[in-house]
């Protein structure tokens, strides 16, 4: 039987998506591109996963981006195809009700990087590896890479880094801020969960106010976004884990929210 190009784990109120193309580098096809994107929405509507974590099978890499044996064969308009396809996939995890925490272990390349960039918080092994280093094959970052990395880390280091395509080691990632968080690489799934833990402490309805009102409110002006965050905060008022959360305070003990 053909192994599953991405494998997925239940773990209390988590959900580890895995990149299995181990012997790729996880690299993306189209098998891989539309098994990550109908997970991702089955996802969506599961009130019982709270955060999503994805990384990638083995130690070499978290996704060496596109398979470049696979895009070979590709005519023009099914490259067409696969931008359009890995792009809008990129923006549904950015977009998602949910966080998502990339774990970046190892090797994170072109489509793998923007597909970390897409992720809300990246925490990386000691021995990653990443970079947007498609100009070194006479094509652009097709997946998001020219939009999320500036507004990551600034226009002019985005710049350099797009322009070179240049790789960054986990030292250089933290300090530039594309990662959250390193770690020795035996344990990055173990700090992934860490984080994904306290965010399960915390009220659904208000991770996923937050994070809309984070992405919207940062692609306008301060009065708009102040607006968007006033819209966002209202619907938090009317819900039974905001009372929850008062009386849990009140009487000294761990709130028990449940989304609604």
């Amino acid at each position: 039987m053909k192994n599953k190009v991405l494998l997925v784990e239940i773990q209390n109120n988590v959900a580890i998506l895995t990149l299995n193309r181990p012997g790729v580098m996880n690299s993306f096809n189209f098998e891989m591109l539309h098994a990550l994107r109908d997970e991702v929405e089955s996802l969506r509507f599961l009130p019982d996963i709270r955060v999503i974590i994805i990384s990638g099978k083995g130690e070499k890499a978290f996704c060496a981006g596109a398979d470049l044996k696979e895009r070979a064969t590709l005519g023009d308009l099914e490259v067409k195809e696969f931008i359009y396809t890995i792009r809008n996939l990129f923006t549904s995890i950015e977009l998602l009700n949910k966080p998502v925490i990339a774990g970046v272990n190892g090797i994170a390349l072109g489509g793998g990087t923007e597909l970390a960039l897409a992720c809300d918080i990246r925490i990386a092994s000691e021995n990653a590896s990443m970079g947007l280093t498609e100009t070194r094959l006479a094509i652009i970052p097709g997946a998001g890479g020219t939009q999320r990395l500036p507004r990551l880390i600034g226009r002019g280091k985005a710049k350099e880094l797009i322009f070179t395509g240049r790789r960054v080691d986990a030292r250089e990632a933290l300090e530039t801020g594309l990662v959250n968080k390193i770690c020795p690489k035996e344990s990055l799934i173990d700090e992934c969960l860490k984080m994904a833990a306290m965010i399960c402490e915390t009220g659904p309805v208000a991770i996923e106010q937050a994070k809309y009102a984070i992405n919207y409110g940062l692609e306008t002006n301060l009065h708009t976004g102040l607006a968007i965050e006033s819209n966002a905060y209202r619907v938090t008022i009317p819900t039974k884990d905001r009372l929850e959360g008062i009386a849990a305070f009140r009487e000294k003990r761990k709130p028990v929210y449940k989304g609604v």
